[in-house]
């Protein structure tokens, strides 16, 4: 693998640590710009994306072997360490010698004075990877430092989720395997199936996903741009099954971006319909747009709107909503590695927003009307509290029983833990408009 990758990785590092960017913005800049083989790409990505998800662990043993806190190192020096060590700790494909060589080779360009001592710590690392001095036991302390996950997060699943706090830091650290959704207006599983160029299965519950079962350049993936079908992972394909939106019915997408779930609908309602997909930023709008236009979906109408105001227009009309709120991502951190760096403040901040945004899309709903309520988190606060406040104050809603897809929620509301599989984890909530 060319030495100028793991440059490119050290700049774009350097460069969400100082302007405190999203790793996947920067890394899709730099991919847009770049002229990268599928190969460099994928490394470039492991690279990057790794070490941002690993950055406590990767922080606690640069200080421990340092003995110096990360805040009295250089820059060019943590992200260097972070970068190597990353390497040696979590890639089984790169030799320990190049992960030691090629770094130490850009210390001698990015931090000359220090390149012995990146050396020393590097080498030290290869010869203690199989002791590695992290805190031993299963406190969230403890966990927060081997898993590198913020310690907030890891005592918030304690009290939410007592029985699975370990089985979470496994499975958010596991790159799923990417779950496709078939486009049933152009094909078939089967026949879409026998098209890709990689392995898959068929996902339980699910009888129109493919998972597959080995690393595939998404590049390869033609069926993508001819509309056969579109990426859409397991738990937000059971959120659009719940829903049942059948043909000829009138569905409400609230917050519809980037648009998986909008097409997902439609495809269950055979593109007979109406669909109002709606997003708060008009510049993300040609994500739903283009890509109906490419699955050959015409029943959306996307439109730029703040949904946690009503549109009259649409009072009583719907037969179907779906809120798909903005929330913290806490079921998503295998595939959004800095989500987990996100300020408790800021998730803290979030329920009321997601109360309003429910609060205003409610009245959208018919009678006999489908209300569903959905999350990328694992938060009580966020979820189940958020629906128990209001059904308790909307007595025309009352609780459906879920029993779709293999799973079972007899009072309306369904959490869907990451498994490594493919599943993310997500929140499920399913009301219907009585009176």
């Amino acid at each position: 693998m060319p030495t100028n990758i793991r440059e490119v990785a050290y700049k774009l590092l350097t460069r969400i640590e100082k302007e405190k960017k999203f790793a996947a913005l920067a890394l899709d800049a730099e991919v847009e710009r770049g002229s990268y083989s599928d190969e460099e790409r994928a490394f470039l990505t492991a690279l990057t994306y790794g070490t941002v998800e690993r950055q406590l662990s990767l922080d606690h043993l640069i200080s421990h072997y340092t003995g110096k806190a990360i805040g009295r190192l250089d820059l060019p020096v943590v992200i260097l360490l972070r970068l190597g060590m990353y390497q040696i700790l979590y890639m089984d494909r790169i030799p320990d010698s190049a992960a030691v060589n090629e770094t130490v080779k850009l210390a001698a360009r990015y931090a000359a004075r220090t390149k012995g001592l990146i050396n020393a710590i590097l080498r030290r690392t290869v010869r203690e990877k199989g002791d590695l001095p992290f805190p031993a036991g299963n406190s969230p302390e403890a966990l927060s430092v081997r898993h590198s996950i913020p310690l907030w997060i890891l005592q918030s699943w304690q009290k939410d989720y007592p029985d699975k706090l370990e089985s979470l830091c496994e499975a958010v650290n596991v790159t799923a395997p990417l779950t496709l959704r078939v486009n049933t207006l152009k094909t078939t599983r089967d026949a879409l199936g026998a098209t890709l160029p990689c392995k898959w299965e068929t996902v339980d519950g699910l009888e129109n996903a493919i998972r597959l079962t080995e690393n595939c350049p998404v590049s390869s993936l033609t069926a993508l741009s001819t509309g056969e079908c579109f990426v859409q992972d397991a738990a937000s394909q059971t959120a659009a099954v719940i829903l049942d939106a059948k043909p000829g019915m009138k569905v409400a997408d609230v917050c519809a971006c980037p648009g998986g779930k909008s097409f997902s609908i439609a495809l269950s309602m055979e593109n007979r319909g109406k669909i109002h997909s709606f997003d708060l930023h008009e510049s993300k709008l040609p994500l739903i747009t283009d890509g109906a236009k490419r699955l050959g979906i015409d029943i959306i109408e996307a439109k730029a709107h703040d949904s946690s105001n009503t549109l009259p227009e649409l009072v009583g009309k719907m037969d179907r909503v779906l809120c798909d709120v903005p929330c913290s991502g806490l079921g998503v951190l295998s595939k959004k590695s800095d989500l987990r760096y996100k300020e408790k403040t800021a998730v803290e901040a979030l329920p009321p927003l997601q109360a309003a945004i429910m609060e205003a899309s409610a009245p959208y709903v018919k009678v006999g009307g489908v209300l569903i309520y959905s999350t990328c988190t694992l938060k009580r606060a966020e979820n189940e509290d958020v629906v128990v406040g209001f059904l308790a104050a909307h007595p025309e809603f009352e609780a459906v029983a879920i029993e779709e897809c293999g799973h079972s929620a007899p009072d309306g509301m369904l959490t869907l833990f990451p498994d490594g599989k493919g599943s993310d984890g997500f929140f499920i909530a399913k009301m219907r408009r009585v009176r």
